[in-house]
């Protein structure tokens, strides 16, 4: 029988482990913040004290709830600190050297034995590829993927990646903690962008080259696919909130991954991207947004 999960260790204290983080805490987990950054991890605790006083205010938790919640949450410097925890929960930088790197040390942290589950947030990154890295006596069998969705605490979603070595125990006990943080876990296998962005990234694709051939303005084009598609917002919106450098990371992916030229990113959207429209995040992407 699979042992209970009690703690679990995020790491990367930005916009997605800030919020994989409290929906970790609200749900009764012990949780323990990683970032290598003390400014992020200053921020990611202001963050959750600002979102979670503000469930309180909508009456959808009580204070004594939320003193609590915050209350199972660490922050931490070390990765040294996550010792002991049954899950880990990576949601770094889109980067699969990067990723990789980081667990082959949770490899060495955390014995193959220990039973401690190693996921990813990736969003389109090979969790075959990412598990190579602990090597055959890391446990690759434990590495799986966990894609949320941003916001975390909002959206119910968790795609489920199973990779290559990825075995039905691990999977079974990612569902069960997923749904026991009050999310809707759908398995998925691991092939370029999974589900989600395979299907999703073409489209916001699709809606730049609309905007770069002169079929519509960005705003007619978001509200046709709103109104049309019944989308809550249009893609070109969407994009700049993902991060256009984030799409187009994920295009490439999905081009490289599938070895077919019709997944590169749009020439505009790189475009974009090169001038540091960035999105939301910079303040300005397809559409600009002053600073409050």
């Amino acid at each position: 029988m699979a042992q209970e999960m009690k703690t679990a260790a995020v790491i990367g204290a930005g916009q997605m482990g800030g919020g994989i983080a409290q929906v970790a805490a609200v749900s009764g987990l012990n949780t323990i913040v990683y970032d290598a950054f003390a400014g992020s991890l200053a921020k990611c605790r202001e963050g959750h004290g600002k979102r979670l006083a503000r469930e309180v205010e909508k009456q959808r938790m009580s204070g004594a709830d939320v003193t609590a919640a915050l209350g199972r949450i660490q922050y931490v410097e070390s990765l040294e600190a996550l010792k002991g925890a049954d899950i880990v929960i990576e949601a770094v930088v889109e980067d699969a050297g990067v990723k990789r790197d980081l667990f082959a040390k949770l490899a060495g942290l955390f014995p193959a034995a220990g039973g401690t589950i190693l996921a990813s947030n990736t969003s389109s990154i090979s969790i075959t590829q990412i598990a190579g890295a602990v090597g055959k006596g890391g446990g690759p069998e434990r590495v799986i993927g966990m894609h949320f969705f941003n916001p975390v605490p909002v959206m119910k979603l968790v795609e489920v990646i199973n990779g290559l070595a990825t075995s039905r125990e691990t999977t079974d006990r990612v569902i069960a903690l997923s749904q026991a943080m009050g999310k809707a876990p759908i398995p998925a296998n691991d092939r370029p962008g999974f589900v989600s962005n395979r299907v999703l990234m073409p489209m916001i694709n699709e809606a730049f080259y609309a905007w770069m051939e002169g079929v519509a303005e960005p705003t007619h084009i978001d509200e046709i696919m709103k109104l049309g598609c019944n989308f809550p917002m249009g893609p070109l919106r969407l994009a700049d909130f993902i991060g256009l450098d984030t799409c187009v990371h994920i295009m490439d992916v999905l081009a490289d991954g599938l070895n077919n030229d019709r997944y590169r990113a749009c020439p505009l959207l790189k475009q974009l991207v090169v001038a540091g429209r960035l999105g939301d995040k910079a303040g300005r992407g397809v559409y600009e947004y002053p600073t409050k």
